[in-house]
């Protein structure tokens, strides 16, 4: 048994939202023993999306975002930033005092969120893509009403991988660039090295094995050895032999400032985000 489902209230969580980010939680928190399927309540304008979601998690659907809001202990934003304004303008008079409110949309900050709901326990939540597999990795921040209450928030996000805690909500937008957009410089990496792989003449199923393979061993290996203090520039060392052919292409990425463009790319990111959240 794990610790999420020990001493636990079977508290009420609703999403508003039934998307794909929406479906891992509910997925994650239902097989992780969080929550029962009966006590999860979705709403989507999308008639046919919550048809698929309760047919396949068990879960209820409720057309009403006002009345699910009205109804549940927990709340998850689950909708686009650009939808934001009107779910709340919706729920607003119909959320409990109680309710834990918890968005996972990018940008939209919680005194934008507060504005519209009251004082009420909001956490802004920045997951990331690999949560749809239960390897996600999710920052949360607070509001000094929901700091209590943040445990209930670990127990649903740590059903879909990693989560951690920030202190302070200017860090989200570091987050973002780095684990919330992450995803995106490893793919764009694996795609890089699958293009080479073929132009050197390896069969393009081949290159593509041995690509996803070698991203997916590495990640697995820096994990592992993280538990014993090794970082990934030791792990990097000890790849790269003297003279050698691994050594051959670090010198290319220096030469090129692989530090750097790393550097400024996550700054442009955090940089974006902030002009979003603004």
């Amino acid at each position: 048994m794990g610790w999420w489902q020990q001493g636990i209230n079977m508290d009420t969580i609703g999403f508003i939202g039934a998307g794909n980010m929406a479906e891992a939680l509910i997925k994650g928190i239902i097989n992780a023993g969080v929550c029962k399927p009966k006590y999860i309540f979705i709403s989507d304008v999308r008639s046919d999306r919550l048809e698929l979601i309760t047919r396949q998690y068990g879960v209820r659907a409720i057309v009403n975002s006002a009345a699910l809001a009205g109804q549940v202990d927990i709340l998850v934003l689950s909708v686009k930033p650009q939808n934001m304004a009107d779910v709340l303008l919706t729920i607003e008079s119909t959320i409990r005092y109680s309710t834990l409110t918890i968005s996972i949309a990018a940008g939209v900050r919680i005194a934008e969120i507060a504005a519209a709901l009251g004082d009420k326990p909001i956490i802004r939540v920045m997951p990331n893509t690999p949560a749809l597999i239960g390897e996600g990795a999710s920052a949360l921040f607070a509001n000094s009403r929901a700091r209590p209450m943040m445990e209930k928030a670990m127990r649903i996000f740590s059903a879909v991988g990693k989560t951690v805690i920030v202190d302070n909500e200017e860090l989200i937008d570091a987050v973002t660039a780095v684990s919330g957009s992450g995803p995106a410089y490893f793919f764009a990496l694996m795609e890089e090295m699958i293009k080479a792989g073929h132009e050197m003449g390896l069969p393009p199923e081949i290159v593509k094995i041995l690509a996803l393979q070698t991203a997916k061993g590495a990640a697995l290996l820096a994990l592992e050895r993280d538990k014993f203090g090794e970082s990934p520039s030791e792990l990097r060392r000890k790849v790269t032999s003297p003279g050698g052919t691994t050594e051959a292409a670090l010198k290319v990425f220096t030469a090129r400032q692989f530090g750097q463009i790393i550097n400024q790319a996550l700054r442009a990111a955090r940089d974006k985000s902030r002009e979003l959240s603004s």
